[in-house]
């Protein structure tokens, strides 16, 4: 599958990733009242069918999961505003992002200093095969692949396979491994991030099974944030693990480059659009993440060049699911079915 099939040179060769960095800086700047607006209109529906569902318990436990299923939506705009605040971009006062980060991470279970700090590094690496493993989907090479052992090639394998990945997982890193800093366990800062967190959500919860009981948590608490977490998850995947994605050893690897052919476009409804506020714009995110996701658009509005660079439907995005390791030789992502016809 081939992203870009009518612009095999969608992006000008003349103009390279850096000179787009100085271009994009034009548009860096937020809005205190969009910024406002925003979260405004995204915080108060959460609350509002949080309250519709909760009373609507005594109606239909049916229609209960019906309102958690669509609040989950507002909960996955909320965590996209929470990684606009962690890039500093979505409020020019930076204490007050981060204090919108911090009471939005109770809401997605996710201790903001701690993603903030692992996300800047998967900016910072991704697409670089000597920086693996930190804020990215784990990604082997064929011959790495090859090289493990069979109880090994079976673990990667589960680790990849899209019900372990989009089923369990979503589940696993948001409910569980968010407890805890891992990769980041020698700091005292990332240890208060995580344990205020927790401590946070655990007296939520407290409340909530307090006055609702456990038909709260399981009606309305469970299925709004697992279905969030597993859209979430699903973008997060698309974004970089496409045929055509960038991948280099460190020595090639150039930070601009990597961002800008190594993120999708991914092209989705304007409601999806809306409710994931432009995340799938991502390879002008990645490219300059200081920009307010409110003035994506704006970009692709007055850049025809990157408006058509990596598009991705979301029928396209569906085979990524079976893409699992890098061809070095290809430099394309294959399936594990790819791998043992080309090398057996």
């Amino acid at each position: 599958m081939k992203h870009i099939p009518d612009f095999p040179h969608a992006i000008d060769d003349t103009k390279t990733a850096k000179d787009w960095v100085k271009t994009l800086s034009a548009y860096r700047e937020p809005s205190t009242w969009r910024s406002s607006f925003e979260l405004a209109v995204s915080i108060g529906p959460f609350l509002l069918l949080w309250g519709l569902a909760w009373m609507s318990m005594s109606i239909s436990p049916w229609l209960t999961l019906a309102i958690s299923t669509v609040n989950a939506l507002f909960l996955l705009r909320l965590f996209t505003i929470q990684h606009d605040c962690g890039h500093g971009s979505f409020f020019r006062q930076r204490a007050l992002s981060d204090w919108v980060g911090r009471v939005i991470g109770v809401l997605t279970l996710t201790p903001y200093a701690v993603w903030r700090r692992t996300h800047s590094i998967h900016h910072s690496s991704a697409g670089n095969l000597g920086k693996r493993g930190i804020g990215d989907i784990v990604t082997l090479t064929v011959d790495e692949y090859n090289a493990l052992s069979r109880f090994e090639r079976l673990r990667y394998r589960l680790y990849r396979n899209p019900l372990i990945l989009f089923g369990f997982g979503p589940g696993y890193l948001f409910l569980l491994q968010n407890r805890l800093p891992f990769g980041l366990m020698n700091s005292a800062r990332y240890w208060i991030s995580a344990m205020g967190t927790n401590l946070a959500i655990v007296a939520a919860l407290g409340a909530i099974w307090y006055f609702g009981g456990f038909a709260a948590l399981l009606l309305i608490f469970l299925p709004t944030t697992i279905l969030a977490a597993t859209a979430g998850m699903w973008l997060f995947y698309v974004q970089h693990q496409f045929e055509d994605t960038h991948w280099s050893v460190e020595a090639d690897w150039h930070l601009h480059d990597a961002a800008l052919e190594g993120s999708s476009h991914y092209i989705m409804p304007p409601i999806l659009q809306w409710f994931s506020a432009n995340i799938g714009i991502h390879h002008v995110h990645h490219l300059y993440s200081r920009i307010p996701f409110y003035r994506l658009t704006e970009v692709l509005r007055d850049h025809a060049e990157l408006a058509q660079a990596n598009r991705m439907t979301i029928p396209e995005s569906l085979s990524c699911a079976r893409l699992h390791l890098w061809d070095t030789q290809r430099q394309q992502l294959i399936s594990f079915a790819q791998a043992r016809a080309l090398y057996g």
